[in-house]
């Protein structure tokens, strides 16, 4: 059963490159994305992901939005933030909100795909 991933972010540039770098993990499966945190939490309650990815600005709402709707209501769900918003209080703010991982878009996207990779690979076994 592969790794069910869903994407949040409103840049479609970018979220093609993310579905393409996804795509490249074996065991993981990009299975859905939204541009905005109502459409993302409509989409993440129906599609059931293992793992959410998503950004903290959003086209409306936020990233933060989207964490606090679904923690009680899929919290089985893991959370990577992969935001160019990297400060140490939106890191924290995160953390208490329950992300697994924090990554910086202008440096960090070949960690978030390791960590995803190290995810996938976890949950094949």
């Amino acid at each position: 059963m592969p790794l069910n991933v869903f994407l949040v972010e409103d840049s479609a540039p970018l979220r093609e490159r993310m579905e393409k770098m996804l795509g490249a993990i074996p065991g993981a499966r990009v299975v859905g994305h939204a541009a905005e945190a109502e459409e993302a939490i409509r989409a993440i309650l129906a599609t059931r992901p293992h793992v959410v990815v998503l950004d903290i600005k959003l086209a409306q709402g936020s990233g933060f939005d989207v964490m606090r709707a679904l923690r009680d209501t899929a919290p089985q769900t893991e959370f990577y933030v992969l935001s160019n918003f990297a400060s140490p209080g939106y890191r924290g703010t995160a953390e208490r909100l329950g992300a697994r991982g924090f990554f910086d878009k202008s440096h960090e996207f070949e960690a978030l795909r390791d960590a995803l990779a190290e995810r996938a690979r976890s949950h094949a076994e």
